[in-house]
Protein backbone atom coordinates (compact mmCIF):
# COMPACT_ATOMS: atom_id res chain seq x y z
CA UNK A 1 0.00 0.00 0.00
CA UNK A 2 1.44 3.36 -0.99
CA UNK A 3 1.10 6.87 0.36
CA UNK A 4 -2.50 7.69 1.11
CA UNK A 5 -4.03 10.23 -1.24
CA UNK A 6 -7.68 11.14 -0.74
CA UNK A 7 -10.05 13.90 -1.74
CA UNK A 8 -10.12 17.07 0.35
CA UNK A 9 -12.90 17.54 2.86
CA UNK A 10 -16.18 18.57 1.26
CA UNK A 11 -18.06 21.71 2.24
CA UNK A 12 -21.52 21.90 3.75
CA UNK A 13 -23.82 24.38 2.06
CA UNK A 14 -26.03 25.55 4.90
CA UNK A 15 -25.28 28.12 7.60
CA UNK A 16 -22.08 30.03 8.25
CA UNK A 17 -19.53 29.16 10.92
CA UNK A 18 -17.55 31.93 12.59
CA UNK A 19 -13.76 32.08 12.57
CA UNK A 20 -11.68 34.25 14.90
CA UNK A 21 -7.97 34.76 15.22
CA UNK A 22 -6.30 35.73 18.49
CA UNK A 23 -3.38 35.27 20.88
CA UNK A 24 -3.18 32.45 23.41
CA UNK A 25 -0.13 33.66 25.31
CA UNK A 26 3.63 34.05 25.31
CA UNK A 27 6.29 31.42 25.89
CA UNK A 28 9.13 31.91 28.37
CA UNK A 29 11.50 32.68 25.48
CA UNK A 30 9.27 35.56 24.35
CA UNK A 31 7.62 33.89 21.37
CA UNK A 32 3.93 34.67 21.02
CA UNK A 33 1.48 31.83 20.41
CA UNK A 34 -1.42 32.65 18.13
CA UNK A 35 -4.73 30.81 18.17
CA UNK A 36 -7.78 30.32 15.95
CA UNK A 37 -11.33 29.66 17.13
CA UNK A 38 -14.03 28.21 14.90
CA UNK A 39 -17.59 28.26 16.27
CA UNK A 40 -20.97 27.26 14.84
CA UNK A 41 -24.52 28.11 15.94
CA UNK A 42 -25.10 24.60 17.32
CA UNK A 43 -22.96 25.12 20.43
CA UNK A 44 -19.78 23.54 19.05
CA UNK A 45 -16.46 25.35 18.88
CA UNK A 46 -12.77 24.51 18.62
CA UNK A 47 -9.65 26.46 19.60
CA UNK A 48 -6.46 25.59 17.73
CA UNK A 49 -3.00 26.80 18.76
CA UNK A 50 -0.13 27.63 16.43
CA UNK A 51 2.04 25.83 18.99
CA UNK A 52 1.99 22.20 17.93
CA UNK A 53 -1.24 22.59 15.98
CA UNK A 54 -2.85 21.79 19.33
CA UNK A 55 -6.61 21.42 19.77
CA UNK A 56 -6.64 23.27 23.09
CA UNK A 57 -10.41 23.41 23.56
CA UNK A 58 -13.35 21.58 21.98
CA UNK A 59 -16.82 22.60 23.16
CA UNK A 60 -19.57 20.09 22.34
CA UNK A 61 -23.25 20.12 23.40
CA UNK A 62 -24.85 17.28 25.38
CA UNK A 63 -28.37 15.87 24.98
CA UNK A 64 -29.79 18.98 26.71
CA UNK A 65 -27.85 21.40 24.52
CA UNK A 66 -25.35 22.28 27.25
CA UNK A 67 -21.82 22.57 25.89
CA UNK A 68 -18.68 21.40 27.68
CA UNK A 69 -15.02 21.15 26.78
CA UNK A 70 -14.33 17.49 25.91
CA UNK A 71 -10.53 17.47 25.44
CA UNK A 72 -7.76 17.43 28.02
CA UNK A 73 -5.26 20.27 27.88
CA UNK A 74 -3.47 23.12 29.59
CA UNK A 75 -4.44 26.68 30.44
CA UNK A 76 -1.15 28.26 29.30
CA UNK A 77 1.11 27.88 26.28
CA UNK A 78 4.22 27.29 28.41
CA UNK A 79 2.67 24.21 30.01
CA UNK A 80 2.54 22.53 26.60
CA UNK A 81 6.33 22.99 26.45
CA UNK A 82 7.17 22.17 30.08
CA UNK A 83 4.86 19.16 30.50
CA UNK A 84 4.60 17.48 27.12
CA UNK A 85 1.80 14.92 27.16
CA UNK A 86 0.84 15.50 23.51
CA UNK A 87 -2.55 16.87 24.65
CA UNK A 88 -4.43 17.74 21.44
CA UNK A 89 -1.21 17.96 19.44
CA UNK A 90 -0.25 17.33 15.85
CA UNK A 91 2.39 14.61 16.14
CA UNK A 92 5.05 13.83 13.51
CA UNK A 93 7.15 13.44 11.50
CA UNK A 94 6.39 9.92 12.56
CA UNK A 95 3.52 9.41 14.99
CA UNK A 96 3.85 6.40 17.28
CA UNK A 97 6.98 4.26 17.73
CA UNK A 98 9.93 3.22 15.59
CA UNK A 99 12.03 0.38 17.02
CA UNK A 100 15.42 1.56 18.28
CA UNK A 101 14.82 4.78 16.32
CA UNK A 102 16.31 3.16 13.21
CA UNK A 103 15.10 2.72 9.65
CA UNK A 104 16.64 2.34 6.20
CA UNK A 105 15.85 3.97 2.87
CA UNK A 106 17.58 2.97 -0.36
CA UNK A 107 20.32 1.17 1.53
CA UNK A 108 21.11 4.02 3.92
CA UNK A 109 20.34 3.68 7.63
CA UNK A 110 19.02 6.61 9.63
CA UNK A 111 19.21 7.01 13.40
CA UNK A 112 16.48 9.03 15.10
CA UNK A 113 16.33 10.27 18.68
CA UNK A 114 15.51 7.72 21.38
CA UNK A 115 12.83 9.23 23.63
CA UNK A 116 10.58 6.33 24.71
CA UNK A 117 12.53 3.58 26.43
CA UNK A 118 14.71 2.08 23.65
CA UNK A 119 12.51 3.51 20.88
CA UNK A 120 11.63 6.67 18.97
CA UNK A 121 8.19 8.17 19.65
CA UNK A 122 6.12 10.91 17.95
CA UNK A 123 8.99 12.56 16.07
CA UNK A 124 11.42 12.80 18.97
CA UNK A 125 12.21 15.43 21.55
CA UNK A 126 11.22 18.27 19.22
CA UNK A 127 8.52 16.83 17.02
CA UNK A 128 5.73 18.70 15.27
CA UNK A 129 3.93 19.07 18.62
CA UNK A 130 6.66 21.37 20.00
CA UNK A 131 7.17 23.81 17.12
CA UNK A 132 5.21 26.95 16.23
CA UNK A 133 3.27 26.54 13.02
CA UNK A 134 2.34 29.42 10.74
CA UNK A 135 -1.36 30.25 10.59
CA UNK A 136 -1.58 30.54 6.82
CA UNK A 137 -5.26 31.45 6.49
CA UNK A 138 -8.52 31.64 8.45
CA UNK A 139 -11.95 31.88 6.85
CA UNK A 140 -15.57 31.79 8.01
CA UNK A 141 -18.26 29.92 6.10
CA UNK A 142 -19.59 26.42 6.13
CA UNK A 143 -17.23 24.93 6.77
CA UNK A 144 -15.08 27.53 8.48
CA UNK A 145 -11.44 26.78 7.89
CA UNK A 146 -8.02 27.30 9.47
CA UNK A 147 -4.88 26.33 7.55
CA UNK A 148 -1.57 25.90 9.39
CA UNK A 149 1.79 25.21 7.74
CA UNK A 150 5.22 24.12 8.89
CA UNK A 151 8.51 23.53 7.07
CA UNK A 152 10.59 20.74 8.57
CA UNK A 153 14.23 21.10 7.57
CA UNK A 154 16.26 18.31 6.02
CA UNK A 155 17.81 16.38 8.92
CA UNK A 156 15.42 17.71 11.56
CA UNK A 157 15.12 15.07 14.27
CA UNK A 158 17.31 12.82 12.11
CA UNK A 159 14.76 12.55 9.28
CA UNK A 160 15.90 13.03 5.68
CA UNK A 161 14.32 15.54 3.32
CA UNK A 162 12.91 19.03 3.60
CA UNK A 163 9.22 18.51 4.27
CA UNK A 164 6.41 20.99 3.68
CA UNK A 165 3.45 20.18 5.93
CA UNK A 166 -0.09 21.56 5.96
CA UNK A 167 -2.75 20.99 8.61
CA UNK A 168 -6.27 22.09 7.66
CA UNK A 169 -9.03 22.25 10.28
CA UNK A 170 -12.67 22.67 9.26
CA UNK A 171 -15.87 23.00 11.28
CA UNK A 172 -19.31 22.86 9.69
CA UNK A 173 -22.89 23.36 10.91
CA UNK A 174 -23.34 19.58 11.33
CA UNK A 175 -20.94 19.46 14.30
CA UNK A 176 -18.22 17.83 12.23
CA UNK A 177 -14.61 18.79 12.88
CA UNK A 178 -12.38 17.76 9.98
CA UNK A 179 -8.60 17.55 10.05
CA UNK A 180 -6.49 16.98 6.96
CA UNK A 181 -2.72 16.59 7.02
CA UNK A 182 -0.70 16.93 3.81
CA UNK A 183 3.04 16.70 3.25
CA UNK A 184 5.56 16.84 0.41
CA UNK A 185 9.31 16.26 0.44
CA UNK A 186 12.40 16.99 -1.67
CA UNK A 187 14.09 13.66 -0.74
CA UNK A 188 12.76 10.18 0.00
CA UNK A 189 11.63 10.10 3.63
CA UNK A 190 9.03 8.61 5.96
CA UNK A 191 5.91 10.27 7.32
CA UNK A 192 3.03 9.50 9.67
CA UNK A 193 1.13 12.53 11.02
CA UNK A 194 -1.92 12.43 13.27
CA UNK A 195 -3.84 14.25 15.98
CA UNK A 196 -3.29 13.24 19.60
CA UNK A 197 -6.35 14.63 21.39
CA UNK A 198 -7.34 13.06 24.69
CA UNK A 199 -11.14 12.96 24.88
CA UNK A 200 -13.46 12.82 27.86
CA UNK A 201 -17.01 13.18 26.57
CA UNK A 202 -18.35 13.80 30.07
CA UNK A 203 -16.32 17.01 30.06
CA UNK A 204 -12.70 17.74 30.87
CA UNK A 205 -13.69 19.54 34.09
CA UNK A 206 -15.75 16.68 35.50
CA UNK A 207 -14.36 14.24 38.11
CA UNK A 208 -15.33 11.35 35.82
CA UNK A 209 -12.85 9.07 34.06
CA UNK A 210 -13.54 7.52 30.65
CA UNK A 211 -13.94 3.90 31.74
CA UNK A 212 -17.73 4.17 31.47
CA UNK A 213 -17.62 5.40 27.85
CA UNK A 214 -19.05 2.85 25.41
CA UNK A 215 -16.61 2.21 22.56
CA UNK A 216 -17.08 0.58 19.18
CA UNK A 217 -14.05 0.04 16.93
CA UNK A 218 -14.66 -0.92 13.31
CA UNK A 219 -11.67 -3.21 13.28
CA UNK A 220 -11.59 -7.00 13.27
CA UNK A 221 -7.82 -7.20 13.80
CA UNK A 222 -5.10 -5.42 15.76
CA UNK A 223 -1.31 -5.53 15.93
CA UNK A 224 0.04 -7.08 19.16
CA UNK A 225 3.23 -5.59 20.60
CA UNK A 226 6.37 -6.71 22.41
CA UNK A 227 7.38 -5.49 25.84
CA UNK A 228 8.54 -2.10 24.47
CA UNK A 229 5.24 -1.58 22.57
CA UNK A 230 6.68 -2.35 19.12
CA UNK A 231 4.40 -4.49 16.92
CA UNK A 232 5.46 -8.13 16.62
CA UNK A 233 4.26 -8.26 13.02
CA UNK A 234 1.21 -10.40 13.78
CA UNK A 235 -2.23 -9.24 12.67
CA UNK A 236 -4.36 -10.83 15.37
CA UNK A 237 -8.13 -11.28 15.22
CA UNK A 238 -9.92 -9.47 18.06
CA UNK A 239 -12.74 -12.04 18.19
CA UNK A 240 -12.95 -13.72 21.57
CA UNK A 241 -10.43 -11.37 23.22
CA UNK A 242 -10.56 -8.30 25.45
CA UNK A 243 -9.57 -6.31 22.34
CA UNK A 244 -12.90 -6.97 20.62
CA UNK A 245 -14.83 -3.70 20.34
CA UNK A 246 -16.66 -4.66 17.15
CA UNK A 247 -19.74 -4.45 19.38
CA UNK A 248 -19.97 -1.73 22.05
CA UNK A 249 -18.14 -2.30 25.34
CA UNK A 250 -17.23 0.18 28.03
CA UNK A 251 -13.55 1.07 27.98
CA UNK A 252 -13.11 -0.09 31.57
CA UNK A 253 -15.10 -3.33 31.35
CA UNK A 254 -12.10 -5.58 30.64
CA UNK A 255 -9.15 -3.24 31.07
CA UNK A 256 -7.88 -4.96 34.22
CA UNK A 257 -8.09 -8.51 32.89
CA UNK A 258 -4.62 -9.65 33.86
CA UNK A 259 -4.99 -12.88 31.91
CA UNK A 260 -4.28 -10.98 28.69
CA UNK A 261 -0.56 -10.39 28.24
CA UNK A 262 -1.16 -7.50 25.83
CA UNK A 263 -3.12 -5.56 28.47
CA UNK A 264 -0.32 -6.16 30.96
CA UNK A 265 2.30 -4.89 28.51
CA UNK A 266 0.38 -1.72 27.66
CA UNK A 267 -0.96 -1.16 31.19
CA UNK A 268 -4.29 -1.09 29.41
CA UNK A 269 -5.07 -0.36 25.78
CA UNK A 270 -2.26 1.22 23.74
CA UNK A 271 -2.56 -0.66 20.48
CA UNK A 272 -2.96 -0.13 16.76
CA UNK A 273 -6.23 -1.43 15.32
CA UNK A 274 -6.48 -2.27 11.62
CA UNK A 275 -9.52 -0.34 10.41
CA UNK A 276 -11.91 -2.40 8.29
CA UNK A 277 -12.49 -1.21 4.72
CA UNK A 278 -10.26 0.39 2.14
CA UNK A 279 -7.46 2.64 3.37
CA UNK A 280 -7.28 5.95 1.53
CA UNK A 281 -11.05 6.41 1.75
CA UNK A 282 -12.94 8.00 4.63
CA UNK A 283 -14.74 5.22 6.46
CA UNK A 284 -16.02 4.56 10.00
CA UNK A 285 -13.18 3.85 12.42
CA UNK A 286 -14.76 4.30 15.86
CA UNK A 287 -17.86 5.35 17.78
CA UNK A 288 -17.88 6.42 21.43
CA UNK A 289 -20.90 7.26 23.59
CA UNK A 290 -20.85 8.76 27.08
CA UNK A 291 -24.08 7.60 28.74
CA UNK A 292 -24.61 10.41 31.26
CA UNK A 293 -24.26 13.37 28.89
CA UNK A 294 -25.40 11.50 25.80
CA UNK A 295 -22.47 12.88 23.81
CA UNK A 296 -21.46 10.70 20.88
CA UNK A 297 -18.20 10.86 18.94
CA UNK A 298 -17.91 9.14 15.56
CA UNK A 299 -14.48 8.97 13.97
CA UNK A 300 -14.13 8.68 10.20
CA UNK A 301 -10.61 8.04 8.96
CA UNK A 302 -8.68 7.46 5.74
CA UNK A 303 -5.65 5.90 7.47
CA UNK A 304 -5.07 2.14 7.54
CA UNK A 305 -4.93 2.01 11.33
CA UNK A 306 -6.07 3.80 14.47
CA UNK A 307 -4.20 3.75 17.77
CA UNK A 308 -6.58 3.31 20.69
CA UNK A 309 -4.97 4.54 23.91
CA UNK A 310 -6.83 4.49 27.22
CA UNK A 311 -4.70 7.09 29.01
CA UNK A 312 -2.66 4.50 30.91
CA UNK A 313 0.37 6.69 31.51
CA UNK A 314 -1.45 9.74 32.94
CA UNK A 315 0.07 9.76 36.41
CA UNK A 316 -1.14 12.88 38.27
CA UNK A 317 1.90 14.91 37.18
CA UNK A 318 -0.23 17.15 34.92
CA UNK A 319 -2.80 19.68 36.12
CA UNK A 320 -5.28 20.59 33.43
CA UNK A 321 -6.97 23.83 32.39
CA UNK A 322 -9.77 23.30 34.95
CA UNK A 323 -7.23 22.80 37.75
CA UNK A 324 -7.96 19.09 37.71
CA UNK A 325 -5.13 16.61 38.20
CA UNK A 326 -5.15 14.15 35.32
CA UNK A 327 -4.88 10.55 36.43
CA UNK A 328 -4.88 7.18 34.66
CA UNK A 329 -7.98 6.79 32.49
CA UNK A 330 -9.05 10.44 32.56
CA UNK A 331 -8.93 10.59 28.75
CA UNK A 332 -8.71 8.32 25.72
CA UNK A 333 -7.06 8.82 22.32
CA UNK A 334 -8.03 7.61 18.85
CA UNK A 335 -5.14 8.34 16.50
CA UNK A 336 -5.60 7.52 12.78
CA UNK A 337 -2.22 6.49 11.43
CA UNK A 338 0.07 4.23 9.45
CA UNK A 339 1.01 1.28 11.68
CA UNK A 340 3.75 1.69 14.32
CA UNK A 341 7.24 0.73 13.10
CA UNK A 342 6.03 0.49 9.50
CA UNK A 343 9.40 1.73 8.12
CA UNK A 344 10.94 -1.50 9.42
CA UNK A 345 8.24 -3.88 8.18
CA UNK A 346 7.72 -4.41 4.47
CA UNK A 347 4.42 -6.20 5.17
CA UNK A 348 2.93 -3.12 6.91
CA UNK A 349 1.37 -0.13 5.10
CA UNK A 350 4.06 1.94 3.41
CA UNK A 351 5.22 5.04 5.27
CA UNK A 352 7.63 6.15 2.55
CA UNK A 353 7.13 9.51 0.81
CA UNK A 354 9.01 10.34 -2.39
CA UNK A 355 9.49 13.68 -4.15
CA UNK A 356 6.51 14.36 -6.39
CA UNK A 357 4.11 12.48 -4.10
CA UNK A 358 1.69 14.01 -1.59
CA UNK A 359 0.99 12.36 1.74
CA UNK A 360 -2.60 12.85 2.91
CA UNK A 361 -4.22 11.77 6.18
CA UNK A 362 -7.84 12.85 6.66
CA UNK A 363 -10.06 12.38 9.67
CA UNK A 364 -13.49 13.65 10.70
CA UNK A 365 -14.73 13.93 14.29
CA UNK A 366 -18.53 13.91 14.10
CA UNK A 367 -20.38 14.83 17.29
CA UNK A 368 -24.01 14.27 18.20
CA UNK A 369 -26.08 13.46 21.29
CA UNK A 370 -28.05 10.31 22.05
CA UNK A 371 -31.54 10.91 23.52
Amino acid sequence: MGVLVVNSLGASVAGAVEARRGEFGTLADGRKVESVELANAKGMSVRILALGGVIQQLQVPDRHGKSADVVLGYATAQQYVDQPQYFGATVGRYANRIAAGKFSLDGKQYQLEINDGPNHLHGGKRGFDKVIWKIESVSAGSPARAVLTYTSADGEGGYPGKMQVTATYTLNDKNELGIEYRATTDKPTIVNITNHSYFNLAGEATPTDVFGHRLTLFASKYTPVNDTLIPTGERRAVAGTVFDFTKPHTIGERIRDGRDEQLRIGRGYDHNYIVDGEAGQLRPAARVEEPQSGRVLELLASAPGVQFYSGNFLDATSTGKSKRVYRQGDGFCLEPQVFPDSPNRSDFPNARLNPGQTYVNTLVLRFSAAP
